[in-house]
């Protein structure tokens, strides 16, 4: 009965964040991302109760079907939802919690091949962009983004934003808090850092141009005051 309830928040999931479902059997029927965590959910069955070939096997069944590729090891929450799908990797030791939205090309891999903990764990509420890389055994905090095409390789604090390669952390405090993932309102860190530097130059250039100035005009008024001296015998 757990797998039919949690089949049910993901399907729910779906029509919170899709504005283009339309009906329950358009999304049973054509949405592979769907289709994806329905397979993961009974490989993962498998896969805590020991029958860990049965569960790889699943697994690869639905990477073939979907193009997308869940380990059977990976714990995944509530309200999971996948949009398009093509191409995302979650590693075996990841950890997702409730409420995550995953996009297109997405990996959550790991960064060493001892069998411990090697892939990261994903608060609740948090969406990942188009292609990011989120990378090791790191933490992604409650209610934050991964802006497309990031790459993660540090711990992200709640309420936080990443954008960039390797990714930005700004805080929420530093940006305002929007719905979704708007990429065309994700800040960039570097272009602040970059604007920063061209005020203090222009800055610079401005005082360097006030001193050229004060020195011009305090060698013209030396110049003038000198008394022209005439040679003695002339």
């Amino acid at each position: 009965m757990r797998y039919f309830s949690l089949i049910k928040s993901d399907l729910e999931a779906v029509f919170e964040r899709d504005s283009a479902a339309r009906s329950t059997l358009e999304v049973i029927f054509t949405y592979p991302g769907f289709h994806a965590i329905a397979f993961h959910r009974v490989a993962h069955w498998f896969w805590v109760k020991g029958l860990k070939l049965l569960g790889r096997i699943v697994s690869h069944i639905s990477r073939f079907l979907t193009g997308i590729e869940i380990h059977p090891g990976a714990s995944i929450g509530r309200n999971f939802f996948i949009d398009h799908g093509m191409g995302v990797v979650i590693g075996e030791t990841s950890e997702i919690g409730d409420n995550v939205t995953i996009y297109h090309g997405v990996t959550l891999g790991g960064t060493s091949h001892s069998r411990g903990k090697r892939h990261p764990t994903i608060g609740d509420d948090v969406i990942v962009g188009a292609g990011a890389k989120v990378l090791g055994p790191l933490t992604i905090g409650h209610n934050s983004k991964i802006g497309a095409n990031s790459v993660v390789i540090v711990d992200v604090p709640p309420n936080s934003t990443v954008v960039g390669i390797p990714g930005k952390i700004v805080l929420k405090e530093e940006f305002p808090v929007y719905p979704g993932l708007e990429h065309n309102k994700i800040p960039d860190p570097e272009e602040r850092v970059i604007q920063a530097l061209l005020e203090r130059v222009g800055e610079l250039e401005s005082k360097i141009n006030s001193l050229k100035t004060a020195k011009k005009k305090s060698g013209k008024k030396g110049a003038r005051e000198t008394p022209v001296r005439v040679a003695k015998g002339s």
